[in-house]
């Protein structure tokens, strides 16, 4: 019976100090607490805040004027009705393309470049490599598709001028449903790798000298250095940050593509993003596609916990 009742007490003398813990701690880190204080509020206003919204996915229709709460609730008819369409398979198939194919190939491009700069012993050089491949980070999207909207003109566009070289008739590639994912997928890896290699650029200098040093007593040359240390070095890195690849699978480009995008490339440029666009902001269908949103969310949730599950079961390096 003692043993009992001193149970429940213990329980509550740690809660007790594991408060004071924690009111210790903020006092002492104030300022860095009211740093983060900003960041916080940020977060619920613009990305928690809105959450409420989501109960227009079970809605038949929203009037901005009575509330969201004031419309007729119809379950998951809206979802029902996005399965059952015309545009489903399209939509995912289109999204699943796109995004597999952005992650095969330019997942892997910023850390190749990234290996091939570290190997570079001469620092002008490496300077000036890394300074080119950073600056089309900086341009904006618009610009990047009006780039390629001139690049692709049948008058004087630089693709079809390459065309002529070989006697080719000139094409209109941004009006070619089969050169769509092409443009997109190679635009993104060449306006992406350079800014994405900074973070394995840091990777690799974190990897301690020692290693290559005591490897190359060992007499291991550069490639059985870069498979055996550099690889193995960075790969914490790379798996965190595949895993968040794979979270937002779901979520193509949306502002390139809708800015790329013409009625006859539709048939493979069409994504979830673009047609929850079109439903919402030019049609006026809320409910419908928020029900769409919800969908997409709720699958690169899915997918975010499947593949942190994987990774920490195979070389316990996760998220969390």
């Amino acid at each position: 019976m003692e043993l009992k009742h001193q149970l429940p007490a213990k329980a509550e003398v740690l809660k007790t100090s594991r408060v004071k813990f924690y009111k210790k701690e903020i006092l002492r880190n104030k300022y860095v607490y009211l740093m983060l204080l900003p960041v916080i509020l940020y977060y619920l206003i613009f990305h928690y805040g809105p959450m409420y919204g989501l109960l227009m996915a079970f809605q038949k229709t929203y009037s901005p004027v009575k509330g969201i709460l004031a419309g007729t609730w119809i379950g998951f008819d809206n979802f029902k009705m996005f399965f059952e369409s015309y545009y489903f398979w399209r939509l995912i198939k289109n999204t699943l393309i796109l995004s597999f194919f952005s992650i095969v190939l330019g997942f892997p491009a910023p850390i190749i470049l990234a290996l091939l700069l570290n190997e570079v012993r001469v620092k002008w050089f490496k300077s000036t490599v890394q300074t080119v491949s950073y600056l089309p980070h900086f341009i904006s999207v618009v610009v990047v598709v009006g780039m390629l909207k001139s690049f692709s003109a049948l008058d004087g566009g630089l693709f079809n001028v390459f065309r002529s070289l070989f006697a080719l008739e000139p094409v209109m590639f941004l009006a070619e449903k089969d050169m769509f994912r092409p443009l997109y997928i190679l635009s993104n890896i060449w306006q992406g790798a350079g800014w994405g290699s900074i973070i394995f650029l840091a990777a690799l200098a974190g990897i301690d000298s020692q290693l290559y040093e005591a490897a190359k007593i060992d007499g291991a040359g550069r490639w059985k250095q870069l498979l055996h240390i550099t690889i193995p070095g960075i790969m914490p890195t790379v798996v965190v940050l595949l895993i968040l690849r794979l979270g937002a699978v779901m979520n193509a480009d949306f502002q390139k593509i809708l800015l790329m995008q013409t009625a006859p490339t539709y048939e493979t440029s069409d994504v979830i993003s673009t047609f929850v666009y079109r439903s919402g902001i030019l049609e006026g269908n809320y409910t419908y596609s928020t029900a769409i949103g919800l969908f997409n969310g709720v699958i690169n949730f899915g997918l975010l916990i499947l593949a942190n599950t994987i990774s920490r079961k195979l070389n316990s390096s996760s998220l969390w």
